[in-house]
């Protein structure tokens, strides 16, 4: 035979449940810590990523304001997909070869605990005339200390291409198909040893290729890049940055 229920306690068992679920709802709206962190470590660490861009005058933005650099442009775009950078160093110089980045690296010291690191260099070796071999050499040294200041890490780290300085009126006036297949070689080279690594060789070459059509893509010193040349550099860029810091 049945047991007859009791109302009142029926009710309470009814207001407890009603009580619980808007709390167990809320709980599933937030973003679940990962394994072992609470969710303030996580937020927190979402906030504490560190970029370090190695390079020449086309990292430092040579001729544009330091917000249209194209590391701060990618710091900026990769903000808008929840990746907040609160260090961005940014080691180059215009007119660096790759053993003077080599000696800037050596003078800056930098840490070995950044989130992401790019590679950009070899223009003022071609420009210079240097040996290839020497780019080789050096261009590897390079790379291995981009993946020393990444905590070892070769999938925090993306190369970029050199950009073709041949179809600005600076280069024509100095060859440009010379140029052009000299960088190539270069660009070639450069592709080579980040593949032997594992790394990413973001291939914006051709973008600035099209300066040569539009003057808006080069700054007002008929050479560099300009702000928004380094923006379709960007675009370019960002799918490699976001999936490497997803990682």
């Amino acid at each position: 035979m049945l047991k007859k229920l009791n109302p009142f306690l029926v009710k309470l068992h009814l207001n407890k449940l009603f009580l619980l679920f808007p709390i167990l709802f809320l709980g599933n709206c937030f973003p679940q810590p990962e394994s072992g962190k609470s969710l303030s470590e996580n937020l927190f660490h979402q906030n504490e990523l560190r970029f370090l861009a190695l390079g020449d005058s086309y990292t430092i933005g040579e001729s544009v304001p330091e917000n249209e650099r194209w590391p701060i442009q990618l710091s900026d775009s990769l903000s808008t997909k929840g990746f907040i950078f609160k260090e961005i160093n940014i080691i180059a110089t215009t007119g660096w070869t790759t053993s003077e980045l080599q000696a800037g690296i050596l003078d800056a010291d930098p840490d070995s605990s950044y989130d992401m690191v790019s590679l950009l260099i070899g223009v003022n070796n071609q420009y210079r005339g240097y040996n290839t071999n020497i780019y080789r050499t050096e261009f590897k040294e390079l790379l291995e200390q981009a993946i020393v200041s990444a905590n070892g890490d070769m999938e925090k780290v993306f190369v970029v291409s050199i950009p073709n300085y041949g179809v600005t009126p600076f280069g024509q006036s100095l060859g440009e198909d010379r140029i052009r297949k000299e960088l190539l070689y270069y660009d070639a080279i450069a592709d080579s040893i980040a593949q032997t690594f594992g790394i990413p060789f973001v291939n914006i070459t051709p973008i600035s290729e099209d300066a040569k059509t539009d003057p808006a893509l080069i700054a007002g010193d008929q050479l560099h890049p300009s702000g928004e040349m380094y923006s379709l550099w960007v675009q370019e860029i960002l799918p490699v940055a976001e999936k490497l810091l997803q990682q």
